[in-house]
């Protein structure tokens, strides 16, 4: 390149540089202080250009990509720019969003009021109450009610604003002015009839940016499925298997006041008495009588002193309510030591759970009784039930019950009340109430090792009349341990005859031995009396301290064997003693 060529790019480079120089300063003036303070728009004008145009119309899309960009939600500068939550932009010239502080159009309508600038405030609490209900605009009379429309028609353009002067799109039938421009028809996709299509997003709730960042702004509303939307859905496999609800059941028990026993159970908790079987499969596969969720249960216990066979039925929601029936029929024989007693009979309750723990229930008890073979006759209570008895009685008792299990439990409480009446051979009335608490005082950390201390008391009142065979007794392992069965309480020449009043006590102390559980310890003394009358003869009160082994073994059934030793500290005369006392069973 020649000396010229060389001379004259170095003046244009000498011009550029001082040129920019110039108006750098101009630029940076401009930008720090104008900002904001362009002259208003000419609205009045039909071929305005495209800096005065609306900034969310076609005439300035390409203007508008980036600042719709930087105020989409979750991006930081949404507020910065002055984009409110809806996501529709603002005017440059709308004189409520041009304030210093842009967070004042989110304020509440009150401090509006206190603002001088702003000369209605109750026209900004109407803006804020139409951007939160952007249903309003529907009822507003020059828009078209939305309709079900093809996807290929086009949205209308935003309306002009009436009023040039401030901006204000005056469309309410009231004449009350909005900020904002009134809610574009958008295009509805489908239909409620067959064939409808996979609902899509329709976008912010008046229009405005597009969604940028991120993908799901916090505003943005779905159609009225959005379950149906691919994003946020997924597949799911149930796989449901019924239950085993039936079980059959035979056992072998021995213990100290009932001898040795057997049993036999079939029991159904979801059966359906009304699906006979029409085929031998229908038995074979279990399909018939089950199905409705009701309770049937056959038990049958012989042994060398206690005989008992039964059949209930249960009804959790008798016809559809919360009522639950309860049925059984059933015959029981028993070897006493003064007389043998045979019960064939039934009982009907009905019963009502009145919350979770708390339920009632009212029952029909119907027996013939049979006392026989007295092992010593003169004693008049007995001589006068020789024979065979009618016995009926209506009963109701009330019961809440928060222990943690039934069997065995180790928190909780149990408060159950009684009353009887009789009526038929024998006319009496009857009260009894059964209370027992129990306290968890300690545990491993993942719930075994129990320490559980328990009281119970149980105290019956009973009428005149009586029968001997229906009276209160004591002693054994269900009642007073360190007695023998039933001899505890009043005499009639050798043979004991009980009485209308008893009151029973118990406290229990019950700890693991094994890390296992299996073996546990107990602490116990038990106390309490049978009486003629209620008033107590501390003289004949029995109270027998003492100690006892439970061990579960898992193959023989839920009941532990129970192994008790006990020491009557205090007796009646007439009362006979047992130290030991035992239970043990299997069930398979």
């Amino acid at each position: 390149m020649d000396r010229s060529g060389q001379l004259l790019k170095s003046s244009l480079a000498l011009v550029m540089a001082a040129c920019c120089m110039v108006c750098s300063p101009v630029l940076a003036q401009n930008w720090s202080g104008s900002y904001g303070q362009q002259p208003p728009p000419d609205w009045s004008s039909q071929g305005r250009n495209t800096q005065q145009a609306y900034p969310n119309s076609t005439q300035n899309w390409n203007g508008y990509q980036q600042p719709a960009n930087q105020a989409s939600p979750g991006n930081p500068n949404q507020y910065r720019s002055g984009m409110p939550v809806s996501g529709a932009p603002i005017g440059a010239t709308n004189t409520y969003q041009q304030q210093a502080a842009p967070r004042t159009q989110y304020q509440p309508p009150s401090q509006y009021q206190q603002r001088p600038p702003y000369p209605q405030p109750t026209q900004y609490q109407q803006t804020a109450q139409a951007q939160q209900q952007p249903v309003q605009y529907q009822q507003q009379p020059q828009y078209q009610q939305p309709t079900y429309r093809q996807p290929d028609v086009q949205p209308t353009q935003y309306q002009q604003p009436s009023n040039p002067d401030n901006g204000f799109y005056n469309t309410d039938p009231a004449g009350n002015p909005y900020n904002e421009p009134p809610l574009p028809s958008e295009p509805v996709y489908g239909g409620p009839g067959p064939g409808y299509p996979m609902p899509q997003p329709s976008g912010r709730p008046l229009g405005g940016a597009p969604i940028f960042n991120p993908p799901l702004g916090p505003d943005e509303i779905y159609n009225t499925n959005p379950s149906f939307d691919p994003s946020r859905s997924a597949d799911l496999d149930i796989r449901l298997e019924e239950a085993q609800s039936g079980r059959f059941q035979f056992g072998l028990g021995v213990n100290s006041s009932s001898g040795v026993n057997g049993s036999i159970v079939i029991d159904e908790r979801n059966f359906d008495w009304r699906r006979f079987p029409t085929k031998f499969e229908d038995i074979w596969n279990g399909r018939a009588w089950r199905g409705a969720g009701q309770g049937f249960r056959l038990e049958a216990m012989p042994g060398n002193q206690v005989q008992r066979y039964m059949a209930s039925f249960s009804e959790p929601y008798l016809f559809n309510t919360r009522v639950s029936l309860n049925t059984s029929g059933y015959l029981f024989n028993r070897i006493y030591r003064d007389w043998h007693e045979q019960r064939v009979g039934g009982r009907v309750g009905l019963g009502y759970r009145l919350t979770p723990d708390l339920s009632t229930t009212v029952s029909l008890r119907m027996e013939d009784v049979r006392i026989s073979q007295p092992r010593v006759n003169g004693v008049p209570q007995l001589d006068a039930v020789l024979g065979h008895q009618g016995l009926y009685t209506g009963s109701w008792s009330i019961t809440h019950d928060t222990r943690d299990v039934a069997f065995a439990p180790t928190e909780g409480h149990m408060i159950q009340l009684n009353l009887e009446q009789a009526f038929g051979d024998f006319s009496y009335s009857r009260a009894e109430a059964d209370i027992r608490q129990y306290f968890l005082l300690g545990e491993r950390a993942d719930g075994s090792g129990r320490h559980t201390l328990g009281f119970s008391s149980r105290v019956g009142f009973s009428g005149s009349d009586t029968p001997i065979f229906e009276n209160f007794f004591a002693g054994g392992f269900a009642t007073l341990r360190g007695f023998n069965f039933r001899r505890v309480g009043p005499k009639s020449g050798d043979v004991f005859v009980g009485g209308p009043f008893r009151f029973l006590g118990s406290v229990e102390y019950m700890f693991p031995i094994t890390a296992d559980d299996m073996v546990k310890g107990v602490l116990f003394t038990d106390f309490g009396t049978v009486q003629e009358s209620t008033k107590i003869l501390w003289d004949e009160f029995d109270v027998a301290p003492g100690f006892g082994l439970r061990i579960s073994v898992p193959a023989l059934g839920q009941a532990p064997i129970a192994l008790d030793f006990a020491f009557p500290v205090n007796r009646a005369d007439t009362d006979q003693t047992q130290l030991f006392s035992f239970f043990v069973g299997a069930a398979r």
